[in-house]
This record gives C-alpha cells, structure tokens and sequence, in this order.
C-alpha cells in the first residue's frame, strides 16, 4: 500500500476519528483487542474504516465499564467466527444490564447532588451572596 493511499488513516487520524490516543491504539494493539492492521510500505500502520468502527465499539465497552480482561474475551470470541454469536450477544446483553444498573445509580446520585445544591443556592440567595 502507497503511504498516503486514500481510504486508510494514520495513527493519528484514526485517534482524532474514534476519540482515543494513539498511546491508546498500541495498547489495544498489544493486547489484541485490534488485529491485523495494516501497514504501508514504510511499515507505518494504517487502519481502515472497519478498524474505525470496531475501535468506537471498543471505546464503548471501555466507557461503560468493561474491563480489559471482558474485551479481551468479547474480541477472542469475534476472532473465532460467526459461531460465537450468540456467547457474544448474551455478554453485551449482560453488559448492557450492568450499565443500566450503573445509570440508574448515578440517577440516584444527581438527586441528592442537586438536593444539596438547592440547600446551598438557598443559604447563599437569603445572605445575599447569590444574584
């Protein structure tokens, strides 16, 4: 592949495209949870748009809470082909529980934050030292 052949992103455009760093992309590299990047003919890698959305998928699973041992697991099993599926399907089922149990937790959390704050605003509006 030519250095600058269109369609591939560098290192640094696929960071600024998926909202990771690049530090980032070599430690996903690492611990093969990305696989078979490709490389130009300088040996630079390159990353095609299917790595693009799989590294958003990444960054989701990471955002939400899984760790790095479950990505690692849920990416082994996508190596293995289509007849992981359904193992697949069942852990983002899962995990999608987990994070529903988290967002209601902060939900709870906002409630008592904003029952402070009002306490506050009110103590500040009756000193005077809130316009």
């Amino acid at each position: 592949m030519r250095e600058t052949e269109p369609g591939w992103l560098t290192p640094a455009e696929m960071a600024v495209r998926t909202g990771t760093t690049i530090d980032t992309l070599r430690y996903y590299e690492k611990e093969r949870l990305i696989t078979g990047v490709a490389r130009a003919a300088s040996g630079h890698r390159r990353y095609s748009e299917a790595d693009a959305g799989w590294i958003e998928v990444l960054r989701c699973l990471r955002l939400t809470g899984m760790s790095i041992q479950q990505m690692k697991h849920f990416a082994e099993l996508g190596e293995q082909g289509p007849h992981t599926e359904p193992e697949r399907y069942r852990l983002l089922l899962h995990h999608r529980q987990d994070v529903l149990a988290q967002i209601a937790e902060l939900h709870d959390a906002l409630v008592v934050l904003d029952k402070k704050t009002e306490v506050y605003r009110a103590a500040l509006e009756r000193n005077g030292l809130l316009t």
